[in-house]
């Protein structure tokens, strides 16, 4: 299994680094994803979901050094939150930088969640950048619980599907918080 763990991460991160679009497994659900920094392959996944570029994306990084490198200021409160959230937790920060421009909502906020999947944090510290994340489906649709519901749009026009945990069912979306460097804290989603 290890190896081919390993060989998962290689195939992904030649895809990402052409900027195409991935099917994996995350923290949470299945998400699309794609290099974060690549306004062109965003767009493929904002296609592919046949949603509105004005809804923004949650992306991922694999650990707090990355995050402060995508974030001008990490509110102090936030490893806090972090530390002790008993699920995964997504947080939405104030000012990113060094992202694509249409993965940064019109506010100049973006959704980042510091990952704890290990396939996911290989993945990414590998690509050296955060990789986009947003559930399997179409916009609108339900966010499927199993590789299984995953609709055959999706998986037949992503540029490749991760071949680990396809028998496993999904756990919840994150939780998500939005802190601004005024010092607001608004839960999102529980």
């Amino acid at each position: 299994m290890k190896d081919n763990y390993f060989a998962e991460v290689e195939k992904s991160i030649g895809i990402l680094k052409k900027g195409g679009t991935i099917l994996y497994p995350t923290d949470t659900v299945w998400g699309i994803g794609c290099d974060a920094t690549n306004e062109e392959a965003i767009r493929k996944v904002y296609a592919l979901k046949q949603r509105e570029e004005s809804k923004a994306l949650i992306c991922l990084v694999s650990d707090f050094k990355m995050l402060q490198q995508f974030v001008e200021e990490v509110p102090e409160v936030a490893y806090d939150i972090l530390k002790y959230a008993q699920k995964p937790t997504t947080i939405i920060y104030d000012k990113p930088i060094r992202i694509a421009n249409n993965l940064v909502a019109n506010d100049n906020t973006l959704a980042i969640r510091v990952v704890r999947n290990a396939f996911c944090q290989q993945l990414i510290k590998k690509l050296k950048r955060p990789l986009v994340s947003t559930s399997a489906n179409i916009s609108g649709g339900p966010t499927p619980k199993s590789f299984n519901e995953i609709d055959p749009l999706i998986l037949n026009n992503v540029d490749y599907v991760v071949n680990l945990h396809q028998e496993r069912k999904s756990a919840k979306p994150s939780s998500i918080i939005k802190l601004s460097n005024d010092g607001l804290v608004k839960v999102i989603r529980k």
